[in-house]
């Protein structure tokens, strides 16, 4: 297995890093004083990657990278080939895990399968993490995984490290520092610009093929701010909040499926074979 590849402005030992800092900040029963842990000193490799991310996600670099990745012109890649790809992200040398790209991914979609929900859903479990894919293409980090939230209106206070807004151009924007900004009200998420990452491309991905539950697990898994806080209620169409329940069921896998133990691959494999036979081409656009 291949080293990750090397991009400026990584202040992440690795992407699992971020895993654990969700894990532990979104952990169900904290107290507000427990989740006010997760600051500049106790976390200080997360701090200076929320701080890269809230002073680089504006809304011209959002629209860049929209206009650079929607496209879908990374060519053609089935699933479990996307998936080895991703698996080039994983360090031989990291002494924490032997777990594989493709391990996490099964563990998240095992969870799913064993609590019998639908076979959309457990396909879903397997691919919202692809779109990490992004780090291999030469993203930095901040520009492919961390708490999303809405580009191009007013930042809202339950984003993670809110202070850090401070160093975006945005700011001096007028249009883009009022509650509604560049959008109308209740106008639905699904015509908001978010802040860019691996949630929205793999949406982009996968939007020919699957259901707007699983949609809008992929797309909005990450946004943080709403789904746990009821932030950008004010933006929410009665579509977002009839799917609101479906993004949390997911979350709970998202969050808490990792383990240590190993996937059987070769066991698994032909389940899954038909499963994505049986929501996708032999090959989906990247």
């Amino acid at each position: 297995m291949s080293a990750p590849t090397t991009v400026p402005n990584q202040p992440l030992h690795d992407l699992d890093e971020w895993d654990d800092f969700l894990e532990g900040r979104y952990k169900e029963g904290k107290s507000e004083a427990e989740f006010r842990q997760y600051d500049a000193t106790a976390t200080p490799g997360v701090a200076e990657f929320y701080r890269l991310n809230h002073e680089n996600q504006t809304v011209d670099y959002v629209l860049r990278k929209e206009k650079e990745y929607f496209g879908l012109t990374r060519g053609q890649k089935s699933i479990w080939e996307a998936a080895e790809f991703l698996n080039t992200l994983v360090d031989d040398s990291d002494p924490d895990t032997d777990l594989t790209q493709i391990e996490h991914l099964l563990q998240t979609s095992e969870a799913i399968r064993r609590d019998g929900h639908p076979r959309w859903m457990v396909l879903t479990g397997f691919i919202h993490d692809l779109g990490k894919c992004l780090c291999l293409y030469g993203e930095p980090q901040w520009g492919v995984v961390g708490d999303t939230f809405p580009v191009g209106c007013a930042w809202s206070k339950d984003i993670v490290f809110p202070e850090y807004f401070a160093g975006n151009p945005d700011k001096d924007v007028p249009e883009y520092q009022t509650k509604y900004g560049i959008y109308q009200p209740n106008c639905g998420l699904e015509n908001v610009h978010m802040s860019f990452g691996h949630d929205g491309y793999v949406a982009k991905v996968m939007e020919p093929y699957l259901r707007d539950e699983s949609l809008y697990m992929l797309r909005f898994h990450s946004f943080y701010p709403w789904h746990r806080h009821g932030a950008y209620n004010h933006l929410c169409n009665d579509k977002d909040r009839s799917m609101l329940e479906w993004i949390l069921k997911f979350n709970q896998y998202d969050l808490y499926s990792k383990g240590h133990s190993k996937p059987n691959l070769k066991e698994l494999k032909p389940y899954y074979d038909a499963l994505f036979a049986e929501f996708l081409p032999p090959t989906v656009a990247w």
